[in-house]
């Protein structure tokens, strides 16, 4: 458990830099740990609220936070996040989804160019709210709370630069969280079950409270950010492709 700890540890401070959670990257652990597989989506979710509740303080706190953005794709992502979370889907089937989905949007994001403030412009409400129902839905099935997909659509889209994407992200994290995590606790499910990964909650709180003050302050540039995001994206990827293959 210590390993695993300190593993969870290290994985939500990196992520919350970023305005992220690890979801992901929990999901790679626990499936490499032995963690049986219908507990995963729901630690991983769980993670996700503690380390992201603390990026949305921080970004929010530092100015870096859209409401006007984020709006249409909370709207349409928490009942599809609800739905996705109930629904079924194969270990093997989640981890491939899960995999090639990161890839593309992982290179995609590493090699394109920060944008200007100049640069930016919002999206139609419509795309948003279409955009977010999609994301909602994948990320409810998987057990993650979306923000890997979302942070890296609004940067190379054009509709935010990395810090505002990043505070988007928390939040969209936050609020998809919670309702993919009420889909799952809808399947068979004992809550005893839960007592036994405690520290690994507590490391989160820690972590995500570190970094997102890190990434937040002005001093952090947003190429670095960027960047960051998007090799954070392709070393999840890469792991499960490897517990895949």
């Amino acid at each position: 458990m210590f390993l695993l700890t300190l593993s969870f540890f290290m994985v939500a401070f990196l992520y919350s830099i970023v305005g992220f959670g690890g979801g992901s990257s929990y999901i790679a652990i626990l499936g490499v740990s032995g963690t049986p597989y219908h507990l995963i989506p729901k630690i991983a979710l769980i993670c996700n609220l503690l380390v992201v509740s603390g990026g949305c303080y921080h970004y929010f706190k530092n100015d870096h936070f859209s409401k006007k953005l984020i709006l249409p794709f909370i709207l349409s992502s928490v009942p599809m996040s609800y739905l996705g979370g109930m629904f079924p889907i194969k270990e093997q089937t989640f981890f491939i989804l899960l995999s090639f989905s990161l890839i593309l949007v992982g290179l995609k994001i590493l090699f394109v160019p920060d944008k200007q403030m100049s640069a930016i412009k919002d999206p139609s409400f419509l795309t948003s709210f279409l955009t977010g129902g999609s994301l909602g839905l994948l990320s409810g099935m998987v057990g993650i709370g979306g923000g890997i997909f979302l942070s890296p659509i609004l940067i190379n889209m054009g509709w935010a630069r990395s810090k505002t994407a990043a505070a988007v992200a928390s939040v969209f994290i936050l609020v998809n969280s919670v309702a993919g995590l009420a889909g799952q606790l809808t399947k068979d499910f004992n809550y005893h079950e839960l007592y036994h990964y405690f520290p690994l909650f507590l490391s989160v709180i820690v972590a995500g409270q570190l970094g997102s003050r890190i990434g937040s302050h002005s001093r952090i540039s947003y190429d670095l950010i960027q960047k960051g995001t998007g090799l954070l994206i392709l070393i999840v990827s890469m792991r499960l492709l490897i517990k895949i293959f």
